[in-house]
């Protein structure tokens, strides 16, 4: 571990080097280039730092141990630093992990009412209410481009993208089939139903990312608006339904105030739904079928259960249990997405120490 840090700190050293140069200063792209992996590379950097500086404390308190007047404080201090060097140990484990190149992207969320009618839309609003808490608490922005409400309340399908730093990481744990228990305001003889909706995230696609879509292969109607979007949106034909034949994908904006608006998000969108299959198509192809993840990201399956007679949220992906659903829903959800980050970084170790 020594040795790898070592060669990172190297190349650290080296971008902070070449970020001083007029000639790498003038090139924008190289710069920016350089910055980001510069930016990557600093929380290593400062934990590696930290520890080599334990590692020579540790030895002068060995050279301590033997004086008749300290040893028994650098003894102390020996058992202090012992502990403190293990601790950072775990941490530069986990710190040199591969990071997911994702991870400080937007994300694109859809949310759909799935099994059980009203009660499905219904929490599919409360699911997006959750997320979308939660956002504002983390302090990112988040905007709905395309929605079809529910009859009785919520949606029967939502979708909208949540833009923060590193908004993705947060998020990405989500895809898949969420079922809640619980009485609906619409059973009129008090009993329990049991209804689902399902969640995709997706990273946003942005500069960095070569998702190449040939005109030929679109098919663009434009339409009414039909849901809330704003003043006037529901006077012109601004609503923006794009098909991309080849894979059948279809995407609606009709949020946005313009045909123009709409169109564009509209086209960022779909470069996210097909860079999301391009990753699918790579996982399935060297049989990983997303290994390193919480659970396959696969909306058929179920993983998680909302409970709202006994106030509890499980997941069943890492058997993790809270019984404060109703600080969950609200978007009190750091706790469940730290216990997700962990279960990855497990398994992500696991996978390390396999391979080795």
């Amino acid at each position: 571990m020594i040795e790898r840090l070592d060669k990172i700190l190297d190349r650290y050293n080296f971008l902070e080097t070449e970020l001083t140069k007029q000639e790498v200063l003038s090139d924008v792209t190289k710069t920016k280039e350089y910055s980001k992996e510069l930016a990557n590379l600093e929380e290593l950097i400062a934990c590696y730092k930290k520890y080599k500086k334990v590692l020579n404390d540790i030895e002068e308190a060995k050279e301590m141990m033997n004086d008749p007047e300290l040893g028994e404080m650098a003894k102390e201090e020996f058992n202090n630093l012992t502990s403190e060097k293990e601790k950072l140990e775990g941490e530069l484990e986990i710190l040199l992990i591969p990071k997911d190149p994702n991870d400080n992207k937007n994300v694109v969320m859809e949310i759909r009412g799935a099994a059980g009618g009203d009660e499905a839309n219904i929490f599919a609003g409360d699911l997006f209410r959750m997320y979308t808490r939660y956002a504002e608490k983390q302090g990112f922005k988040y905007d709905v481009y395309n929605s079809i409400e529910g009859t009785a309340g919520g949606y029967s399908q939502i979708e909208f993208i949540i833009s923060g730093k590193d908004a993705y990481s947060f998020f990405k744990y989500e895809s898949g089939s969420h079922r809640v228990q619980r009485v609906p305001v619409t059973e009129a003889n008090g009993r329990l139903q049991t209804s689902t909706a399902t969640v995709l995230a997706m990273p946003e696609v942005d500069d960095e990312i070569d998702i190449e879509i040939n005109p030929g292969d679109l098919r663009i109607d434009i339409y009414r608006s039909s849901g809330k979007g704003g003043q006037g949106v529901n006077t012109t034909d601004s609503a923006v339904r794009i098909t991309h034949l080849p894979t059948n994908t279809v995407v609606t904006c009709q949020n946005e105030r313009s045909q123009i608006q709409n169109k564009e998000q509209a086209m960022k969108v779909l470069k996210s739904r097909l860079y999301e299959m391009k990753l699918q198509e790579q996982e399935e192809a060297s049989g990983e079928e997303r290994r390193n993840k919480i659970g396959t990201g696969d909306r058929a399956e179920k993983i998680r259960t909302y409970n709202y007679p006994q106030n509890r949220v499980t997941d069943h992906r890492i058997g993790f249990t809270s019984k404060n659903l109703d600080r969950i829903m609200d978007g009190d959800l750091n706790e469940l997405f730290t216990a997700l980050r962990e279960a990855e970084q497990l398994k992500k170790l696991q996978g390390e120490e396999s391979d080795n």
